[in-house]
């Protein structure tokens, strides 16, 4: 009877030592206290390249006639634009579409009818990247001149941004350190190591309206251009732990 229990209890425990381990194995870990801050930083440099969108719309009484009259001037707008240096991989057709033009009569004895077509209007809007600045209102005065009539949007931007980002990045993450510290040192802990840290989404910023002297006197003869200054902002999140 003896050697019986004895063997009973071993399996008893046998059985509930694993069950022991696995409840060890699944006992909630003490929670690591860290700290999470958010910083921005920025940089800004002066634009290398500008972007304009602008369109040549005409009219006629057919689309046949309104798109032959469109497609003259586009073609001598984009010939005076590769005079000017611009590479044809620089330029891009962004939108091209033909309108009818409607004419609705006067209602007759309470009877309305049916808007007649009585033309057409065709517009085609270009999209060029201009890499010399300098020739920005040139290229735009010889555009008008030529046959553009709608549009004439500009945005200045950069053809490698990464110098500046790089900067905006050193910058935020300067920022995060110093925001973590003044948490730490106002809650009475000591800040520990980076636990983790990732970028948010980066942005231009527009231009800030500064007038180059320099440009007005290269292009007096035409559009006067301001080209400024784009600021790009970087966003970064750091996890800090905190030291015992």
């Amino acid at each position: 009877m003896l050697s019986r229990l004895s063997v009973g209890g071993l399996l008893m425990l046998a059985s509930v030592g694993p069950a022991l381990a696995q409840d060890a194995q699944d006992a909630p870990r003490a929670r690591q206290p860290v700290v999470s801050v958010s910083a921005d930083g920025e940089a800004s440099i002066a634009p290398d390249m500008a972007i304009l969108t602008f369109s040549v719309v005409r009219n006629s009484e057919t689309a046949e006639v309104a798109v032959g009259d469109n497609s003259t001037a586009m073609a001598a707008v984009m010939a005076a634009l590769k005079a000017e240096g611009i590479e044809a991989r620089d330029l891009q057709t962004s939108n091209f579409a033909i309108y009818p033009q409607y004419r609705q009569a006067e209602p007759k004895d309470g009877v309305v009818e049916p808007p007649q077509v009585v033309g057409y209007e065709v517009t085609n809007t270009l999209t060029v990247k201009v890499r010399d600045i300098a020739k920005v209102g040139a290229i735009l005065d010889r555009s008008v001149k030529l046959g553009i009539n709608q549009g004439g949007q500009i945005t200045f931007t950069n053809d490698n941004p990464e110098a500046a980002l790089a900067e905006a990045r050193k910058q935020a993450v300067e920022r995060a350190i110093a925001k973590a510290r003044t948490l730490t040192e106002a809650a009475g802990v000591r800040l520990g190591p980076v636990i983790e840290i990732s970028e948010g989404g980066n942005q231009q910023m527009p231009p800030q309206p500064m007038y180059r002297m320099s440009m007005a006197k290269e292009a007096s003869d035409s559009v006067p251009v301001a080209a400024g200054e784009n600021t790009y902002t970087v966003t970064v999140n750091v996890t800090f732990g905190l030291e015992q």
